[in-house]
C-alpha cells in the first residue's frame, strides 16, 4: 500500500518508518529543508530505541523516500497520515495554523478523492472541522475526503516496541470503505507477519492486538482522556510521595502495594519529578479547557495539573533546606530528557529545575546520556560534562532527575570520593537508600524518608 506522512515531527517518523517496516510503500512530506536534507543524507533527528536500524533499512530499500513537494507526497497515496502537530496557546487555546496550512496544501494538491488519517493527539472534533476546511480548500468540487482518527498510542522511549505490539489499535471511522484500508494497513501486526525488530527469533506470547472501531469523535476523546487518566495517576503517586515523607513512610512500598490490585495496576505510580514532555502536560491542559468551555466540572483533572506544576517546587525546596545557601554551589545534574529512552526535552521537569538552579544562582554542570545537545540548542550557556562522574566532580550536590538506568551503574564510591560534598538528591527514586547511605551519602529521594549518617560514619 502508498501512504503518505505529512509531518516529519516524533509521531510522523515513528509511524512512517514502522510502517515503510511493514512493505508498505511511505513518503514523509516536510516543508522543513534542513530536516528533509538530514533525513535523505540517512542522519535520524530523534531518539528512540531500534528506530535508526529501522530507518536505514527502509531507505535502503527504497521503501521509505523523502518530499518537500505536498503533490507528489499525496497524489498518489492510497492513504495520508496527517502528522502535524498542534501545539497550545497560553490561554489553554488550541493553535491549528500549521494544521490548517497542511489542510490547505494538501486540499489544493490531490487530483482525486482521498483518505486523510489523523495521526497525532488533538483537541476533540478536530476530525470534523478538518474535513470541511478540506472540503473548502479543494481543487476540484468532485474530490471528496473521508477524515479517520488513528491515534498513536506508543510511548516516547519505547515507541518502536509500542507500535509493533499494541495493546490495541484504534480506528476511529464513520464509512466502512476507510475501515478497510485502516485494517489492511496493520494487517501484519493484527495477523503476527510482519518481522519483529526487536525480538528477533521469537516475540514473547501475548494476545493479539484488539482493533476497536469508534466514532471519530469518539476516538479523539479517548486518547485525550487516557492520557489524562495516566496524568492523574502520576499525580496521585506524587501526593502519596508527600503523605509518606510527613509520616515517615515509604511511597515505594505503598505503590507496589496498591498497584497489585489489577482495577489499580502499577504503571504510572511512580513518584518523582512529575510528568513532562509533547503530549501528558499538553493533553491535560486541554482536557480541562475542553470541560470549561463544556461548562463541566474537571476538578480531579484541573488538581492532577495543579500538583504536576507544584513538583519542582517541592523538590527545589528540599534541595536549598539541605544545602542552606544555593548561590554559588556547584551542582551536577544527572539527567536532562523528561524520561528515559528518549531525547525529548519538551516540558521536561529535569530542565525546569535546572531554571530554578541557575535563577538561584548555582553553577550547574549536565549530563545526559542523550538529550545534551537540544538542551544545549536552547540554552547554548549550559555546562555539559562528559559523563556522571566528570559532572559530579567537586560538586557540592548532585541531583537524579531523569531515571536513565544507566545512573543505577555509576561508580558511587567514586563519585563520593570526588564530590566536595557528598549529597545527593534522587528525583527519580533510582537508587537504594540504605546503599547509598552505607556509602556515606546524605540521600534524600521522593516519598521515602531516610534519616542520613554524616560522611564520617561511612566505612
Amino acid at each position: 500500500m502508498r501512504i503518505a506522512i505529512i509531518g516529519c515531527g516524533h509521531v510522523g517518523l515513528v509511524t512512517g518508518i514502522c510502517l515503510a517496516s511493514l512493505r508498505h510503500e511511505v513518503i514523509c512530506l516536510e516543508h522543513e529543508a534542513p530536516l528533509i536534507s538530514a533525513l535523505e543524507q540517512g542522519k535520524l533527528p530523534i531518539y528512540e530505541s531500534y528506530l535508526d536500524v529501522l530507518f536505514y533499512e527502509s531507505r535502503s530499500s527504497g521503501l521509505l523516500t523523502f518530499t518537500r513537494d505536498t503533490a507528489q507526497a499525496a497524489r498518489n497515496a492510497d492513504a495520508i497520515f496527517l502528522c502535524v502537530d498542534v501545539p497550545q496557546l497560553e490561554n489553554g487555546e488550541s493553535d491549528f495554523s500549521a494544521l490548517d496550512t497542511a489542510a490547505r496544501q494538501l486540499a489544493s494538491s490531490v487530483d482525486s478523492s482521498k483518505l486523510v488519517i489523523m495521526g497525532s493527539t488533538v483537541p476533540v472534533q478536530t476530525a470534523e472541522q478538518l474535513k470541511r476546511f478540506l472540503s473548502i480548500y479543494r481543487g476540484k468540487a468532485d474530490i471528496s475526503f473521508s477524515v479517520t482518527s488513528n491515534p498513536q498510542f506508543f510511548r516516547k522511549g519505547t515507541s518502536v516496541d509500542d507500535f509493533f505490539h499494541p495493546s490495541r489499535i484504534l480506528l476511529g471511522v464513520e464509512d466502512t470503505h476507510s475501515e478497510e484500508i485502516l485494517r489492511e494497513i496493520y494487517r501484519p501486526i493484527t495477523d503476527g507477519s510482519f518481522s519483529c525488530p526487536i525480538h528477533m527469533e521469537k516475540c514473547p506470547a501475548s494476545a493479539a492486538p484488539q482493533i476497536l472501531v469508534t466514532k471519530v469523535l469518539s476516538a479523539e476523546l479517548i486518547k485525550q482522556i487516557s492520557n489524562a487518566y495516566l496524568a492523574v495517576k502520576v499525580s496521585y503517586a506524587n501526593v502519596l510521595a508527600d503523605l509518606c515523607e510527613r509520616l515517615g513512610g515509604d511511597v515505594q512500598e505503598v505503590t507496589r502495594a496498591a498497584g497489585l490490585d489489577p482495577r489499580i495496576g502499577s504503571q504510572f505510580l511512580s513518584a518523582g519529578l512529575g510528568f513532562g514532555g509533547s503530549r501528558l502536560p499538553k493533553d491535560v491542559r486541554a482536557f480541562c479547557h475542553l470541560a470549561e468551555r463544556l461548562e463541566i466540572e474537571a476538578g480531579i483533572v484541573n488538581a492532577a495539573e495543579r500538583v504536576n506544576r507544584e513538583r519542582i517546587d517541592v523538590f527545589f525546596e528540599k534541595v536549598q533546606r539541605s544545602m542552606w545557601v544555593i548561590k554559588g554551589k556547584r551542582i551536577a545534574m544527572l539527567g536532562l530528557a523528561h524520561k528515559t529512552g528518549t531525547d525529548d526535552i519538551l516540558a521536561s521537569p529535569a530542565l525546569d529545575l535546572y531554571k530554578r538552579f541557575i535563577a538561584a544562582g548555582a553553577s550547574v554542570r549536565v549530563y545526559d546520556p542523550r538529550a545534551m545537545d537540544q538542551a544545549r540548542s536552547l540554552y547554548p550557556e549550559m555546562i555539559c560534562a562528559t559523563d556522571p562522574h566528570d559532572a559530579g566532580h567537586q560538586a557540592d550536590a548532585l541531583v537524579i532527575s531523569t531515571d536513565w538506568n544507566e545512573f543505577c551503574g555509576i561508580d558511587w564510591t567514586r563519585m563520593r570520593n570526588i564530590m566536595a560534598r557528598p549529597v545527593l538528591f534522587d528525583g527519580r527514586n533510582l537508587l537504594s537508600p540504605s546503599a547509598m547511605n552505607a556509602l556515606g551519602f546524605e540521600y534524600h529521594s521522593v516519598g521515602r524518608r531516610i534519616e542520613s549518617p554524616s560522611f564520617e560514619d561511612a566505612e
